[in-house]
Parts: C-alpha cells; sequence; structure tokens
C-alpha cells in the first residue's frame, strides 16, 4: 500500500523557518520524481519544488528560488523541503508528490498534506 505522510507545518512568524518531511512507503521511491506543491486557500495547486529520482537534479518556482531547498534521503525514503525566510504569501498547505512514467505506466502518488502558516 503506498504512502506518504507529511509532517513538520505549522504556524511561523514572516522571517522564520520550517523543515517539512515527507515519509515514503509501498513504492520504489529511489525511482520516483518528488515534489512539493502547495495550495493557498482559493488558487490553484502549484509545484513548488521537485527532485529527480536518486536527487539527480532540482528546479523550484521562481517564488521560492533562494529561500527553499528540497532534499532527499533515499535510505530513510524521506522528502525534505527546508523552508527559510518564510513570507506571508507563503501560506498554503503543503503536499508531497511522487511521479514516475515509463511509457504508458502512470504512478502518480499524493500525500494528505500539512498546512504552513505565516502570520504575526
Amino acid at each position: 500500500q503506498v504512502q506518504l505522510v507529511e509532517s513538520g507545518g505549522g504556524l511561523v512568524q514572516p522571517g522564520g523557518s520550517l523543515r517539512l518531511s515527507c515519509a515514503a512507503s509501498g513504492f520504489t521511491f529511489s525511482s520516483y520524481t518528488m515534489s512539493w506543491d502547495r495550495q493557498a486557500p482559493g488558487k490553484e495547486r502549484e509545484l513548488v519544488a521537485a527532485i529527480t529520482s536518486a536527487g539527480g537534479s532540482t528546479n523550484y518556482a521562481d517564488s521560492v528560488k533562494g529561500r527553499f531547498t528540497i532534499s532527499m534521503d533515499n535510505t530513510k525514503r524521506t522528502l525534505f523541503l527546508q523552508m527559510n525566510s518564510l513570507k506571508p504569501e507563503d501560506t498554503a498547505v503543503y503536499y508531497c508528490n511522487a511521479i514516475r512514467v515509463i511509457g504508458y505506466d502512470h504512478n502518480d502518488y499524493w500525500g494528505p498534506g500539512t498546512q504552513v502558516t505565516v502570520s504575526e
């Protein structure tokens, strides 16, 4: 059974930091592209950061470049998102995603999300 479970969200003041974690099970973690996405109230879900299988390369939304860092620990099957210099506009539910497409075989998994609130 595939499971992605996010943790580490919470309330933080502007300028603060949080580290999100996503524990994965039930699939071959190291062969998937992993990402963090977020959805703010009234807005569409957007990609925040992604890392290719086995940590080969990363990419970030322009809005978080220089502030957020995505990483993965294949031995612990865990994805991380270090978020620094947080802004109120970073407030959203953050989701962990795992995706792999091989030919016509498409696997796409999501966690339930963790709330991040940046406010005074």
